[in-house]
């Protein structure tokens, strides 16, 4: 069992829904460790989410696409001397870095639960997973490391003031202040919601409610956001691209957040929001959003759950329609303050 007073490494670089599900085991190790310094080490553009979060002393950038990035960061870590490194990712690469990091105690998960079966030959100590959810697995890494499993989730986030400010500022100009999120991206196609889907949905919503949805734009993703415009005509949807700061800042005021399984989808509920996650090949008692009363869409058939990052539309997505999940919204519309 580790010692109360010790120094923690928190090993999971990215992406940004995978981040968010290691946090609640990370508040819990927080918990049960006060004394104790926790750092994490994130992928450069995920660390402002981390930052100024209670559960965690120092946020350490990984520049994965710099040799000279990723030494500088190995040597930060070896420089602290920590006692215990968790990797909450399972990769060889996530893995090694543990390994160099220099500390003597490594848990992970093992070989059957690692992403890459291999990453566990790094570990000192290897867990069997208990739970469902992604975020359940986590906590029985920080288990093995004292903590307790909470009755239910916290993410311990603290929303940027720059970000804050600079979105009153950005809804201001547009002179809204109620809004709902519309965010039409993701990592691969097969998971996500057609751009003309979700256009009919801004159209639609703004019909039923008379106010326009913000939808977000995420790098790379204008083409996208465009072909959403378009089949949003004639009403025309707000657009807004953001830092992640802002991000922040405006998925947690939002009234409502609708997506696929994506970064922003978690991001929203764990900072709060209502969200409405729309579901085909990814499975949501697995991956969907760890948080009471989120809302889920899916016309998935068990076959079809797959995780395979395939490039066209899943059918499992096609098969979802505007007006469920205009029906999804209006439910929370209903019943949110």
């Amino acid at each position: 069992m580790i010692e109360a007073a010790e120094r923690f490494l928190i090993v999971r670089l990215t992406a940004l829904g995978d981040v968010l599900h290691a946090l609640p085991a990370v508040s819990a190790l927080r918990a049960a460790h006060p004394a104790a310094r926790i750092d994490w080490v994130v992928e450069r553009k995920w660390g402002p989410v981390l930052e100024g979060s209670y559960a965690i002393n120092e946020v350490i950038a990984f520049d994965r696409r710099s040799l000279l990035g990723a030494a500088a960061c190995v040597n930060r870590l070896r420089r602290t001397r920590y006692t215990c490194a968790i990797d909450f990712q399972g990769l060889y690469k996530s893995a090694v870095l543990a390994l160099l990091s220099g500390a003597p105690s490594r848990i992970g998960f093992e070989r059957g639960w690692a992403r890459e079966e291999g990453a566990a030959l790094f570990y000192t100590q290897r867990v069997n997973p208990a739970g469902r959810h992604v975020a359940e697995l986590n906590y029985s890494l920080a288990e093995r490391a004292g903590a307790a499993r909470p009755a239910k989730p916290d993410y311990p986030l603290r929303i940027p003031a720059g970000g804050a400010a600079s979105v009153r500022a950005r809804l201001a100009e547009h002179g809204i202040e109620d809004y709902i999120v519309v965010a039409p991206g993701g990592s691969w196609r097969a998971k996500c919601w057609p751009p003309d889907r979700f256009g009919e949905f801004c159209r639609e919503f703004q019909k039923r409610y008379a106010r326009k949805p913000v939808v977000i734009q995420g790098p790379g993703e204008q083409k996208l956001v465009e072909d959403v415009c378009r089949a949003a005509a004639p009403f025309a949807p707000i657009v807004l691209a953001t830092s992640i700061e802002e991000l922040m800042a405006l998925l947690a005021r939002a009234r409502c957040v609708v997506a696929a399984d994506s970064g922003p989808l978690h991001l929203a509920a764990a900072l709060g929001a209502p969200v409405v996650g729309l579901y085909g090949p990814t499975d949501p008692a697995r991956n969907g959003p760890y948080v009471p009363g989120a809302v889920i869409v899916s016309e998935a058939r068990p076959e079809e759950i797959s995780y395979k990052r395939r490039l066209s539309y899943s059918p499992a997505m096609l098969r979802i329609t505007v007006e469920r999940v205009l029906d999804a919204v209006g439910r929370l519309m209903d019943t949110s303050p």
